[in-house]
């Protein structure tokens, strides 16, 4: 790359740095960018982009000098061509070491260590002998979780659990809150984008609250504030996503039930001095808790105690005049610099080479990577429940249901390692094929020759595929008596002229309790169930049908005329919904938006349109983001009536079934019981999976009913999976 464009780049992308830094980026830069010409990331652009990126994360912010960026580069090259000797180039002893450190941990491989996090520390501290490798891999991390969207699927995955178990606790660890925050937002939305969706619509919809709240807050405390000469910035800090998703799942409440989504934070402004610094904030704090009344058991005092990380912050809850409590955090400009960037960012900003300080602060960095900090297990991230991550003896990561068991992962590894499964081994410890598995587990699977599978099996997997997989295993045993009973069953009913009807057998196989159609016949074949017993069956239903019919048709009458009523009058029912202040704006109608079906007791919000009146959406509807985003001018807040109307709501349901005779009758069964109404019903066999895919549409009073509805046809013991659209 030529001189003068290499300058312009450096200049332009690192103008804090002196000319000695941006000369030795100049050439670590020149290096990479050949090396790197041919290679190309994942999305078709430069690879150069990736240790770019790094770089700049690296020196704007954390704050690490010009040979720790130029590192970045040198590794880069390094890591893509071994053969590359960055020796030659005569680079400083300091940058060769990092890039070394840096090498070294590029060849851990995760399945080396089966992704425990503590082993995977022990290897990097062997491996970084200047702390700073640690922080620049940290940075690496952060580039790729804000790229991950270009990554292949299982590569994807990989990174999102690699990021959970390891490098949000080391950015913890590290003081480094800002990049923790950001890659536990990042891991939050790929994890879980249902939940990470409905808590940042929520956060946008609740901004003007806040701000408001936050208003209201200081107005009282100005006053004081100017006259005791104290200058102060004020700041809204609200949490992340995945916060309050913790939150939430600790104290088994719902978004509005946290009541420290946000915090009221006090920057002072003054002279660096630490008994300064301590007397002001106590002094901001002394003003608060005389203007509002403090909860004592919520004070974090980490001004006179920082934490081993050098964080500082003087943490209150308060509650104002209208019972809203609020989270107040003290700190001087000083303090919030270290606890936003770290230790090395705010001495970069200051312009001031603290060397005694650095070496401190790095000191620590080593101290607390070859010691695990004691910390609060509430703190460290939890994956979402619904799914694990475990791995093969090879280090193959395999993702299974949460309390999927030894049998589950043998057959999603392979069929026939499931059938013949005898037991397994879970991080060299040998268990039973019940036994349940956790995220990080690694699991061998032992097996038998002569090991068949067992009815029982069907009741503790918990694996869609598992469970297909046994059932048609047992299967294969009947299918040929099956074959020679649906044979002589046939001749005997072509000889009595008589039909058998698939309804009629469903009510004949539970009356006798045969679970699978195989099994009917296979009984027939093996002589177990008489023929004459299935003619006789046969006779008296058609005799009782006969004498029903009339009796049926006039309830089919009844009945359809009781549906055509209902029907009609939905439309005027559902209008008599109440929104929240809608019958204050005159002239304006308002409607359920069809891409989201909203039903009773959903949370919701108002979409003002230019042409329809207010369309109302769920708050986890796909469009929520994108109208809260570009039209916060046309939100309107709406609210239910305290208790439902007489009305009906119509909303979709996509059920997964075992093909089994009796599984649709049971789905009728259960939306009759409740006070749902069916419109719509379609079934589509999947014969591969051996599942049906039903998609059906039914009107309900309320979510309520609607959650009733859609519980009991999760308890029914061949549905799979129960999802509204």
């Amino acid at each position: 790359m030529e001189n003068l464009k290499l300058k312009e780049i450096i200049d332009g992308k690192f103008p804090h740095y002196d000319e000695e830094g941006k000369a030795l980026l100049e050439k670590a830069l020149d290096i990479a960018a050949e090396a790197l010409s041919p290679d190309s990331r994942d999305n078709g652009h430069p690879f150069i982009e990736h240790p770019m990126n790094v770089a700049l994360i690296v020196s704007d912010e954390i704050g690490l000098p010009a040979e720790c960026a130029a590192a970045v580069f040198l590794h880069e090259a390094r890591r893509k061509h071994p053969a590359l000797d960055i020796r030659e180039s005569e680079f400083p002893a300091e940058v060769c070491k990092i890039v070394d450190g840096l090498d070294k941990i590029a060849t851990i491989k995760p399945k080396d260590t089966r992704l425990e996090a503590e082993s995977y520390k022990k290897l990097i501290v062997q491996y970084s002998t200047d702390p700073r490798v640690t922080v620049i891999k940290i940075a690496d991390r952060l580039e790729v979780m804000r790229n991950l969207e270009i990554f292949p699927k299982a590569s994807r995955e990989r990174k999102i659990l690699e990021t959970l178990m390891l490098y949000i606790p080391l950015a913890h660890q590290l003081g480094l809150y800002n990049i923790k925050s950001e890659l536990e937002d990042i891991y939050f939305r790929f994890a879980d984008p249902a939940q990470y969706r409905l808590i940042t619509n929520k956060l946008k919809a609740t901004e003007k609250d806040r701000v408001k709240l936050t208003e209201e807050f200081i107005r009282p405390l100005e006053q004081k504030l100017s006259v005791a000469g104290i200058r102060y910035k004020l700041k809204i800090r609200t949490k992340t996503a995945y916060s309050i998703y913790k939150k939430m799942q600790k104290q088994k409440v719902p978004f509005e039930g946290v009541f420290d989504v946000f915090a009221i934070r006090f920057i002072i402004d003054c002279e660096e001095n630490p008994t300064v610094e301590k007397d002001l904030c106590w002094k901001v704090y002394s003003y608060v808790t005389e203007e509002y009344e403090p909860d004592t058991k919520r004070l974090r005092d980490w001004v006179s105690n920082p934490k081993p990380n050098g964080y500082e912050s003087l943490h209150i809850t308060v509650r104002n005049r209208e019972n809203a409590y609020i989270e107040v955090q003290i700190r001087t400009k000083r303090m919030d610099d270290i606890a936003e960037n770290g230790h090395a960012a705010h001495w970069s900003y200051k312009g001031i080479k603290h060397e005694e300080t650095m070496d401190k602060w790095l000191t620590s960095v080593r101290y607390n990577l070859e010691h695990q900090l004691t910390s609060n297990a509430d703190d460290l991230p939890q994956p979402p429940s619904r799914e694990i991550f475990v791995f093969t003896p090879s280090g193959e990561l395999r993702i299974l249901p949460a309390g999927a068991s030894v049998l589950d992962f043998a057959f999603n590894i392979h069929s026939n390692l499931g059938v013949s499964c005898t037991g397994g081994k879970i991080n060299g410890k040998a268990v039973s094929i019940k036994e349940k598995l956790k995220t990080g587990d690694v699991v061998e699977i032992m097996r038998g020759k002569n090991q068949k599978p067992s009815p029982d099996w069907v009741n503790f997997v918990v694996s869609t595929k598992a469970r297909n997989k046994i059932r048609q295993a047992l299967s294969e045993a009947e299918y040929k008596k099956a074959a020679e009973g649906k044979e002589i069953l046939g001749r005997r009913l072509k000889n009595w002229k008589l039909e058998f009807p698939d309804d009629q057998m469903a009510e004949l196989m539970k009356k006798l309790k045969y679970q699978t159609v195989n099994a009917f016949f296979a009984a027939v074949g093996e002589g177990s169930l008489d023929v004459d017993q299935i003619k006789t069956f046969i006779l008296e239903h058609d005799a009782m049908q006969a004498r029903a019919i009339e009796a049926a048709k006039a309830a089919d009458q009844a009945a359809a005329a009781e549906s055509r009523s209902r029907w009609e009058g939905r439309s005027a029912a559902t209008d008599d919904i109440l929104v929240l202040n809608a019958r204050d704006l005159k002239g304006l109608d308002y409607k359920m938006s069809k891409c989201c079906n909203p039903v009773f007791g959903d949370e919701v919000f108002g979409f003002v349109t230019r042409t329809d009146g207010i369309k109302i959406h769920r708050m986890t509807c796909p469009n929520a983001a994108r109208l809260l985003d570009t039209y916060p001018y046309r939100i309107q807040k709406v609210k239910w009536a305290d208790t439902p109307s007489a009305g009906t709501f119509i909303t979709s349901l996509r059920v997964i079934a075992a093909i089994e005779p009796s599984v649709i009758n049971q789905i009728m069964d259960v939306v009759n019981t409740y006070k749902a109404s069916l419109r719509q019903f379609s079934v589509t066999e999947n014969n591969k999976k051996s599942v049906y895919d039903i998609t059906m549409t039914i009107s309900v009073s309320s979510n309520m009913e609607l959650d009733k509805v859609t519980s009991q046809m999760k308890l029914l013991k061949n549905i799979e999976k129960v999802v509204r659209l």
